[in-house]
């Protein structure tokens, strides 16, 4: 676990960092940052590689069984496999940001 600056509480999580490792990082850069619009926060590279910090929004974990996964992945994708660690990103009109990202794999 980090450390997070901003901890006032003891023992109490301030932030939830899902780290995505990408063969293609330029292209994850672009998908999350450029295309989807996430703010840079932060990038740093060492030891010949690097990794950008973006501002996800607020964070939540579900901890759930497989039984209402399977429920969440027929409601949410319509058939079954959000896959062991399925990633959720809410935005304000999902049909507008759908087309905004097929607009950006054409490109």
């Amino acid at each position: 676990m980090t450390e997070f600056a901003g901890a006032t509480e003891p023992g109490h999580v301030q932030e939830l960092r899902l780290v995505v490792t990408a063969e293609d990082y330029d292209a994850a850069l672009a998908f999350y940052r450029d295309a989807l619009g996430m703010p840079e926060l932060a990038a740093y590279q060492a030891e010949g590689g690097q990794v950008t910090i973006l501002d996800a929004g607020r964070a939540t974990l579900e901890i759930t069984d497989p039984a209402h996964a399977a429920y969440i992945d027929k409601v949410e994708v319509g058939r079954p496999g959000g896959g062991a660690h399925p990633v959720a990103l809410g935005v304000p009109d999902s049909a507008a940001a759908t087309e905004r990202l097929a607009a950006a794999g054409r490109s």
